[in-house]
């Protein structure tokens, strides 16, 4: 396709037609075909109507900042565009997108009979007697249901930003060690009696990962045998060339928020589980397991196995995604400042957007990628 990387676009001044001027004298002027060169000549939208919808995520100062954005169509790619400074080959954080990649990872031992779903967490510190812990299982840490007190960030009239969870584990007291800081935490519910989204959890989960490749202690060690098991089951088999994980100073993976891929590879993630764990015909990832990933957990209906769906949320909670705009089964990977990874398999479509708008201006920026998947047909 036909992609050219482009500059953020000066926003159009438009002035008011004044007496007598014809109405179509405020439109914008057409655009030129190098400015439209990003869109594949191939897609199966017109051109002038899918930068109609991308356009505001780069020149509307109500979207903030939006990085790169990538629509897959049937596989191929329709629209790529970058904002200044950022190209195909750029790196970019994934932030909380990380943990739907550690919730396939989980996946990949489950399917080998190395985990078991319903079974207790293997987490040593939790298995002296009598520890509520130990009874809070594979499933439960997934659905992000455990029982922990993790607070993930700070609330009004609660914990500061320097108190959260997530502030401490990630640059704080339990940066050296995030997955013995998120396992010492105590209960605050029973197991799988609330809802609770949680950095910590994933992070427990990526130690779980790494306890279960390899007995050793040294960080180098865990580190090695982890990042083979990432390389060799997913990263490779995906052609995810571009993709780096973070480990923390005791060699646990930083699966919870801290992984740096190009959007193209984030993109192949998306497409990977929109063609449930399969990749060129052949199948990495149980059908099961994406089955599991994309269904609504107990306590929240948006939420599945390390997954967002695009359900409505109990009342209270706040819209991830866009249940009004768009088929039930569209999933998402999300993360913080709003990066995003959806999926709508019943479009067959990927859409990957990267970039930097705060947490609680993501509305207008997540309605709009609703805006553009709406594009797109349902149905083969």
């Amino acid at each position: 396709m036909h992609k050219i990387k482009l500059a953020l676009l000066t926003a159009l001044t438009i002035a008011l037609p004044g007496c007598g001027e014809a109405e179509d004298s405020a439109l914008p002027p057409q655009k030129s075909a190098a400015e439209l060169a990003y869109i594949a000549d191939s897609g199966p939208i017109g051109k002038a109507a899918l930068d109609a919808a991308i356009a505001p995520l780069f020149e509307d100062p109500a979207m903030a900042e939006t990085r790169a954005l990538l629509v897959m169509y049937q596989g191929k790619i329709v629209a790529e565009r970058y904002g200044e400074g950022y190209d195909e080959d750029t790196r970019f954080l994934s932030w909380s997108v990380a943990k739907s990649i550690t919730g396939a990872l989980i996946g990949f031992l489950v399917a080998d009979g190395r985990l078991v779903l319903d079974d207790p967490a293997p987490v040593p510190a939790w298995q002296r007697s009598g520890d509520p812990r130990g009874e809070i299982t594979l499933r439960q840490l997934l659905h992000m249901s455990s029982g922990l007190d993790h607070t993930e960030s700070a609330e009004e009239g609660g914990k500061t930003v320097f108190e959260a969870d997530t502030s401490r584990l990630l640059f704080l007291d339990g940066a050296q060690d995030v997955a013995a800081y998120a396992e010492a935490r105590p209960m605050e519910a029973r197991p799988g009696e609330k809802f609770e989204y949680s950095t910590a959890s994933t992070m427990i989960l990526s130690d779980i990962i790494t306890r279960t490749l390899t007995r050793s202690s040294d960080p180098q060690v865990r580190r090695d045998v982890t990042l083979r098991f990432i390389r060799g089951r997913l990263l490779e088999p995906l052609g995810m060339d571009g993709t780096y994980p973070e480990f923390d100073p005791s060699g646990t993976f930083q699966g919870g928020s801290f992984i740096h891929a190009t959007a193209r590879d984030y993109a192949r993630f998306g497409e990977f589980l929109r063609h449930r764990g399969a990749r060129k015909g052949a199948q990495h990832l149980p059908v099961s397991w994406v089955r599991f990933m994309t269904t609504s957990s107990e306590n929240d209906p948006a939420f599945g196995g390390h997954l967002w769906l695009n359900k409505r949320r109990p009342e209270g909670r706040n819209q991830v995604l866009f249940p009004e705009n768009g088929p039930e089964t569209i999933f998402a990977a999300l993360g913080h400042l709003g990066q995003q990874i959806v999926v709508s398999p019943d479009q067959q479509l990927t859409v990957v957007r990267l970039g930097k708008t705060q947490d609680d201006v993501l509305a207008p920026m997540s309605a709009q990628i609703g805006r553009i998947m709406a594009l797109f047909p349902i149905g083969r």
